[in-house]
């Protein structure tokens, strides 16, 4: 039976950890929520679930039924994303998954017991605890400690404060859902609008480059991240995987090598 990978959420972090494990010849599978809330969408397999197709950084993904049949064939051209919150695959795939990948980013305890259903499994950032709901886990904060891999413990907390301008990152100040109107990567001015939430409007906090921005026509919560902007003016980092993620997928990809010893007969990785 041929091994996969099997990645859960697929926003920016997961979508970088997704782009080096395929370039680096695994066979990566993943899966998302009906209606992904990624921000930074144009470096995002889950733009798949809405398009049917994405592709970032010359490697393409494909919205799959969950019902569908996926062959060794297709994991070689792309990558086979599916709506799937509650991990039924790892019940009905019928290849083996000796590696899951939490990489959805919610900073909240993962639920109990998947610890158990795979020989590795790897989390990413605040929320997990080593040998309680992961076997191990990588840094998602950024400074000295991005990327550093736990083998006992916990991430550093959540502080809530993003790095750099913290006005850089957009909210929802209401619940409801969110009517978007320009596009990640256009240059906007001081004040301009950006979206709605019902009454509430959203207005860019500064003169800047608009590198993400949530889906339009979804249910946001008061608070929620919905948009991203940079002082740069350069389109081009709205096509290009983080260096955050690429260094939280380089952590993976070590762990991956180093821990193909711990997988049982049978679960080898090409």
């Amino acid at each position: 039976m041929e091994s996969v990978i099997l990645i859960r959420g697929g926003g920016d972090i997961a979508s970088g950890v997704a782009l080096r494990l395929f370039r680096s010849g695994y066979k990566v599978i993943m899966t998302e929520l009906e209606k992904p809330l990624t921000v930074r969408r144009t470096v995002a397999f889950s733009e798949a679930i809405y398009s049917g197709s994405t592709t970032v950084e010359g490697v393409s993904a494909r919205r799959i039924d969950p019902h569908e049949q996926i062959t060794y064939a297709m994991l070689e051209k792309g990558i086979p994303i599916l709506v799937d919150e509650n991990l039924e695959i790892l019940k009905t795939l019928k290849f083996n998954i000796p590696v899951l990948i939490d990489a959805r980013m919610e900073k909240k305890p993962a639920e109990l017991g998947l610890i158990h259903s795979v020989p590795l499994l790897i989390g990413i950032g605040p929320g997990f605890t080593v040998g309680y709901d992961c076997h191990v886990l990588i840094e998602s904060s950024r400074g000295h400690f991005l990327g550093r891999i736990y083998r006992k413990g916990n991430a550093l907390p959540d502080t809530g404060i993003p790095s750099g301008d913290p006005a850089r990152i957009l909210r929802a100040p209401g619940s409801g859902v969110i009517i978007t109107y320009p596009k990640i990567g256009d240059i906007l001015e001081s004040g301009n609008l950006i979206a709605c939430i019902d009454d509430h409007k959203v207005f860019a906090p500064f003169s800047g480059l608009l590198r993400g921005l949530i889906h339009s026509n979804v249910l946001v919560r008061k608070g929620m991240k919905i948009g991203d902007m940079d002082h740069r003016i350069d389109p081009v980092l709205c096509q290009i995987v983080s260096d955050k993620a690429m260094a939280i997928a380089g952590s993976v990809l070590e762990v991956i090598i180093s821990d193909a010893h711990l997988l049982p007969s049978g679960s080898e990785l090409p």
